[in-house]
């Protein structure tokens, strides 16, 4: 059995993010000790091991509790996992080409200011007049 300052510890998932996990219904509310303290399982610290990994990868909660169902059908077929996990690289993948562009113009209005003061300054006025943006971003 483990308290929720150990699973915390066990996990590196904050207190309060287990407890709103509960609320969220991706883990079951634990019983409690004659104490009233939560009290967890194996299991408990599997699932929210599973959950924290999840959300490392970027995984919105509905897919994780939707990949969590999952999970509780070995026997099944595994498309529509692979489904949830392709729709997240696709989202990923967006995202790093949004970052991509935005680091091109970061670096092009960077290496366009050789002013000497913030009144010459292309980085300020490039912030202030998105037409001085070479792109959108």
């Amino acid at each position: 059995m483990y308290s929720i300052g150990d699973l915390s510890r066990r996990t590196g998932v904050k207190v309060p993010t287990i407890r709103y996990y509960e609320q969220a219904g991706l883990i079951a509310a634990p019983d409690r000790s004659q104490g009233n303290q939560r009290r967890y399982e194996k299991g408990d610290l599997e699932r929210l091991t599973f959950i924290r990994h999840a959300r490392d990868l970027g995984f919105p909660i509905e897919a994780i509790r939707e990949l969590l169902a999952l999970s509780g059908h070995p026997d099944q077929p595994c498309e529509r996992a692979d489904h949830i996990a392709r729709e997240q690289l696709e989202g990923v993948r967006e995202k790093i080409a949004r970052l991509r562009k935005l680091e091109l113009e970061l670096d092009r209005i960077v290496t366009h200011c050789e002013g000497h003061s913030v009144g010459d300054c292309y980085v300020i006025r490039a912030l202030s007049d998105h037409g001085l943006c070479d792109r959108e971003h």
